[in-house]
């Protein structure tokens, strides 16, 4: 018996998560427009709305990634690989980058006042690295540790 291999393009992803969310947010009556960009091989979907508060709640950090992973989990449905797709509805992302940024500030102002390193909590991995990311342009290093849903990243002098 001779394995067939299917191979899912970043568009055809983007498509069929777009539909995912385009049915849910008509079961939930809410209006959205969704956006599908590629960025280094991972699809982004952005989810906007003319009204801001009419995706208010969908917005909130714990109900996008709960919605990334279903929407994640449709897409495997379909092509039967995983997607790794990024989710922001209506500027989550972006409030989200604001707050680790915030977060880690003060671990870098630990360091300066004498700590030798600064842990913080559990992320995803595009949690951490955008973190890294925020980390380096600090001047500082850092690396990730712990397994699972404890994997959290660790800051420290360059």
């Amino acid at each position: 018996m001779t394995e067939v291999t299917t191979t899912t393009t970043p568009a055809d992803e983007g498509d069929i998560a777009a539909d995912y969310l385009e049915e849910l947010l008509d079961i939930a009556d809410l209006d959205g427009d969704i956006e599908i960009e590629e960025r280094g091989g991972r699809v982004y979907l952005s989810v906007d709305a003319d009204e801001r508060d009419a995706l208010r709640l969908l917005s909130k950090p714990d109900t996008v990634s709960a919605l990334q992973e279903l929407t994640r989990l449709a897409v495997h449905a379909k092509t039967g690989e995983f997607s790794r797709l990024i989710l922001d509805i209506a500027g989550s992302r972006d409030a989200r980058a604001t707050e680790l940024a915030r977060i880690v500030d003060r671990a870098v102002e630990r360091i300066e006042a004498g700590a030798v390193s600064a842990a913080l909590p559990p992320m995803s991995s595009y949690e951490r690295k955008l973190v890294h990311d925020i980390v380096a342009e600090r001047g500082f290093v850092s690396e990730s540790e712990g397994e699972g849903a404890d994997r959290h990243t660790v800051i420290r002098r360059g």
